[in-house]
């Protein structure tokens, strides 16, 4: 049987969630969310996605606060009408598409706050362009030339694990399985990770321990709200000279296992305009393989994953326990159906989709569980 379409099981105080296959839809932000609200594309984005045959979507970065989206069109789960309009949509597009279980990253941008959607450009707003003042560890701004943040105060730090919290059990009813929480590419927990944006003097910033105290305080107080799975999305290392990096990960990861992590999605980068990226097939993978090692932790790979071969070997050579696809899945929504023909395996599909292979295309098709949980 092929890695790639064996079932996988994340454990979580509930009992954990039973996976149909390892392919994992990453968040991908969307931008298309009016004051939070999830809208008509979210419909028709996440109906396409659980009809791609993966075993596990990944809501976008999903905003704990209005002034922790990172853009005003971004996706929230601040309050009853953020939480009405996800879990409407989410609901009726479930409805549309095989079984899957759904995961929802929580999120607060920090500095990275207040910009404008990338086709626009993505540069920082002015609260006169329809931006808001942002908040982060230190005041120091994301790129030179930006106005810089204000740095959180203890009632600020407190205002923010609340509000993960508030959004996890918003999550909860909804039917939602898992949480990841966003501490990578340069947002908020990740700034507080980072020597390169958190410059505190007080109990948060300096050390390694005390960098690591604001993240490690949100984790826990989700563990203690959540009982389904919970997770991290981190990144390994800023690749900048004096930034975050793989050892002190081992530690992050480590200290999250003893809080009761039940996966971490290890990605890179994110944090520093300084950063160098050598960009190459699986660029990613030596990360998770040591976090994997290391933790024993579940890990989920990303990054320029983009064949099925390649997916396969990764997990075989045991460097991760679930790959996760973003952008491929957007250019090629069905890579999971041209996977398991290429590997020998099978996905759930619509029965509507059943006549559409190719002639010639071996059988991908498996018994199909309509609807969500």
């Amino acid at each position: 049987m092929s890695t790639l379409f064996s079932p996988f099981s994340l454990p979580s105080p509930r009992g954990g969630l039973a996976l149909s296959n390892r392919i994992v839809v990453a968040p991908m932000c969307q931008y298309a969310a009016v004051n939070g609200q999830a809208t008509d594309w979210h419909l028709a984005h996440w109906a396409q996605l659980l009809n791609s045959g993966a075993a596990l979507l990944t809501l976008e970065a999903t905003a704990v606060l209005p002034e922790g989206r990172i853009t005003p069109s971004c996706l929230g789960l601040w309050d009853d009408a953020t939480a009405h309009a996800l879990g409407d949509y989410l609901h009726r597009a479930r409805a549309l598409a095989p079984h899957a279980a759904i995961c929802i990253q929580l999120a607060h941008a920090g500095r990275k706050a207040s910009s404008a959607v990338p086709w626009q450009g993505g540069a920082l707003l002015s609260p006169a362009a329809g931006g808001w003042q942002t908040v982060a560890p230190s005041a120091l701004p994301h790129l030179p030339g930006e106005a810089a943040p204000h740095a959180l105060t203890e009632a600020g730090l407190d205002t923010v694990c609340q509000a993960f919290v508030d959004a996890a059990r918003r999550a909860d009813g909804l039917g939602i399985e898992a949480i990841e929480i966003h501490a990578a590419h340069g947002y908020l927990l990740h700034q507080f990770l980072s020597p390169l944006a958190n410059q505190r003097t007080d109990s948060y910033g300096g050390t390694l321990e005390n960098r690591l105290r604001f993240p490690l305080r949100v984790f826990a107080a989700l563990r203690q709200a959540f009982r389904g799975v919970l997770g991290i999305r981190i990144s390994a290392t800023d690749w900048a000279e004096g930034g975050w990096d793989l050892p002190q990960s081992l530690v992050l990861a480590e200290r999250l296992k003893a809080l009761g992590c039940d996966f971490i999605h290890v990605s890179t980068g994110g944090l520093s305009a300084q950063q160098k990226i050598p960009l190459a097939p699986g660029y990613q993978v030596e990360f998770a393989r040591a976090i994997r090692a290391a933790t024993g932790l579940p890990t989920t790979a990303v990054g320029l994953i983009t064949d099925a071969a390649q997916a396969e070997a990764i997990l075989n050579a045991g460097d991760a326990d679930l790959i996760a696809l973003a952008r491929g899945l957007l250019y090629q929504p069905r890579w999971p159906w041209a996977a398991a023909a290429a590997l020998g395996g099978s996905v759930a599909a619509h029965p509507a989709y059943w006549r559409c292979p190719p002639r010639g295309t071996p059988a991908i098709f498996g018994e199909t569980v309509m609807g969500g949980r």
